[in-house]
């Protein structure tokens, strides 16, 4: 059980913006091979998706305070990636999982007010993807 709220807990916290590496405990436990495959990446696909649900939410509020001084980003920043947003629509929520731009992209997804059924299902392919992927080539590795 401590391993599994471990791997939650990592996996939630590496999709918000704090710095948190969910891969390495996937990849530590798939090695132990003490839990079953198919729950370690539904755990871990659960966790990542709900750390990025917390980003669309706080992208949905997030512009109530953007004449606030600690307001994270300049209007600039915030309108290139608006603009890129919806250059690329919601399908570039696929890219939710690459390190350093996919947690803004479900930021900038919540202001942009991406309904909630396609952010979850985009979100949710991409993440699920990439740990499954991220196990199949560990499993073949450590075989």
């Amino acid at each position: 059980m401590i391993a599994y709220l471990g791997l939650f807990f990592s996996a939630l916290i590496a999709a918000t913006v704090l710095p948190m590496q969910s891969e390495a405990v996937l990849v530590g436990l798939l090695i132990a091979g003490e839990q079953p495959v198919v729950s370690l990446l539904l755990v871990a696909t659960v966790g990542n998706v709900l750390g990025s649900l917390l980003n669309w939410y706080i992208g949905r509020f997030l512009l109530r305070f953007k004449d606030r001084r600690w307001f994270p980003t300049s209007e600039h920043q915030l309108a290139r990636a608006e603009n890129w947003y919806r250059r690329y629509g919601r399908w570039s929520l696929l890219g939710s999982w690459l390190p350093v731009i996919g947690d803004p992209i479900t930021v900038v997804a919540g202001i942009l007010r991406e309904p909630l059924f396609s952010f979850l299902v985009l979100v949710t392919l991409a993440k699920g993807a990439r740990y499954f992927i991220l196990a199949a080539a560990t499993l073949a590795w450590f075989s």
